[in-house]
């Protein structure tokens, strides 16, 4: 039946202006191109995050979490590339902040032990 995620999507206004974005403030790779979409390869992970053009009226609801070996120098090299950065947070078991792309979608950054 189902055997793995496949990828990640988030819905933008331009997917060329977002995937310069994606490429230019958070290092993330264009892996493929298409008419509409790019496939953002993310590090050495296997899932990666699709964005695709669609008349976004509000962000999505749902947000793909990153994560971080380093949270706090994540934070601040977001901060210095002028990237939507929220406050940081801790529970009982993870460190975390939000911060948002060019149309305003929310994704996270965690770490935790």
């Amino acid at each position: 039946m189902i055997e793995k995620i496949d990828t990640m999507c988030l819905t933008v206004k331009d997917a060329e202006r977002a995937g310069s974005w994606y490429e230019e403030k958070l290092g993330f790779t264009i892996s493929f191109k298409g008419e509409g979409y790019r496939v953002l390869s993310i590090g050495n992970h296997p899932v990666p995050l699709t964005i695709e053009e669609a008349n976004v009226e509000s962000p999505s609801r749902s947000y793909p979490i990153f994560y971080s070996r380093n949270i706090d120098e994540t934070y601040e090299q977001l901060k210095e590339k002028q990237v939507d950065v929220g406050d940081k947070h801790t529970d009982a078991d993870n460190y975390y902040f939000d911060f948002y792309d060019l149309d305003g979608n929310r994704l996270q950054v965690c770490c935790y032990s």
